[in-house]
């Protein structure tokens, strides 16, 4: 777990200020002794009402990305850190505002945002023991998430494999079913027409010895007789030759 997870914390002072400016830090410390109890909600509205009064108030930016922060609100924190201006900070409080933005970036498991900031946090401060902790950590949660990813990618790979071998597998099966099918459709064709065959068989009329010789006596007999016609065709007497009387 990071260490030093309470963000930096800003306490001010009001000594001599107008009355523009007191009103403004009035209720930055109205918002720092809500903070202080534990009222995180109630010291957010306060310094929300310090911007109000001055939008680019560095110390109430500040405190108000910590109340969100104490809230769990970590993207919204990390956009009241985003949007502070650094450039007329000094380096101590340009740590401090990077320090703090890893901290909102790293309980949103963005480890590698959560690291950029924590090397920008020693760039200012490289003495900060807890920001060169926090980097470590964050740098081995990105180490962590790589393997994740890459044992996920390979479990995808996996089952693409599996996936495409069945696949492969159930196409072989249906073209061995479909040569199966193909030919016992041919058996069975075959069987029909040898069943066809077998009942034409059975249904022609079965003629028995003593019918077929009675039917051939018959046609020899019808034979007989016309050829005995014919015969007595040839020879009847031809007419002889015609004798002219003139």
């Amino acid at each position: 777990m990071i260490r030093n997870v309470l963000v930096h914390f800003i306490l001010i002072c009001v000594l001599g200020f107008s009355a523009f400016a007191q009103s403004e830090y009035k209720l930055i410390r109205r918002g720092n002794k809500a903070y202080s109890k534990n009222d995180f909600l109630e010291s957010e509205v306060q310094y929300r009402q310090a911007l109000e009064k001055n939008k680019y108030s560095f110390k109430a930016n500040f405190n108000l990305g910590d109340a969100l922060y104490k809230q769990n609100k970590f993207n919204e924190a990390d956009s009241i850190y985003k949007d502070i201006n650094t450039p007329g900070l000094s380096d101590a409080e340009k740590s401090m505002v990077y320090f703090n933005r890893g901290n909102s970036l790293f309980k949103q498991n963005k480890f590698k945002e959560s690291a950029d900031a924590y090397k920008m946090a020693l760039k200012y401060n490289p003495t900060d023991m807890d920001a060169k902790y926090n980097l470590s950590e964050a740098l081995r949660m990105m180490q962590n998430q790589q393997n994740q990813q890459n044992q996920n990618n390979n479990q995808q790979q996996n089952n693409n494999n599996d996936n495409k071998d069945k696949k492969d597998q159930n196409q072989n099966n249906d073209k061995k079913d479909d040569k199966k099918n193909n030919n016992k459709d041919n058996k069975d064709n075959q069987n029909d027409q040898q069943n066809n065959q077998n009942k034409n068989q059975q249904q022609q009329p079965k003629i028995s010895k003593e019918d077929a010789e009675r039917m051939l006596q018959a046609l020899m007999q019808r034979e007989k007789e016309i050829q005995d016609k014919l015969n007595k065709k040839q020879a009847k007497p031809v007419s002889g030759a015609s004798i002219k009387n003139w």
